[in-house]
């Protein structure tokens, strides 16, 4: 049985699934930047507060998380969309929130574990990125 086997199953169908699911999510939680009622609600925590420019720090990370969402669920500059991700919602774990990723944090943090999926994997067979550079090696 396959569920047995340590070949992957459907390996870049599942990739392919995850991935466009991920920046979909991403997308989501990053289209708050058009919001901007919940902007200013963000830019008054206590964390943003702090900082010498409170909005501006809210709509670098939701904006970060909308470009980040639209290129991976296309598939195109998965890497940097990764590193993109990574960068975003570590800053969300660590310092928006209490770092305590086993628990109260675990949310933006599972975002990480996936970015960092992508990052050493790439995007897969089904993207942007393939197409872009299968196209490449024909010139």
């Amino acid at each position: 049985m396959k569920i047995f086997s340590t070949e992957g199953i459907f390996r870049e169908g599942g990739l392919m699934l995850t991935r466009v699911i991920v920046g979909l999510l991403l997308t989501y939680h990053g289209w708050e930047v058009f919001d901007p009622v919940q902007m200013n609600q963000y830019a008054a925590w206590d964390t943003f507060k702090e900082s010498s420019s409170p909005s501006f720090m809210v709509y670098l990370g939701k904006g970060s998380e909308l470009v980040a969402g639209i290129l991976l669920t296309l598939g195109l500059l998965t890497r940097v969309a990764a590193l993109l991700t990574i960068g975003t919602l570590l800053y969300i774990t660590f310092f928006v929130g209490h770092g305590k990723f086993w628990y109260e944090d675990q949310h933006p943090f599972l975002f990480v574990l996936l970015a960092m999926v992508f990052f050493f994997t790439g995007p897969g067979r089904w993207s942007l990125d393939a197409l872009l550079e299968k196209n490449t090696r024909k010139r």
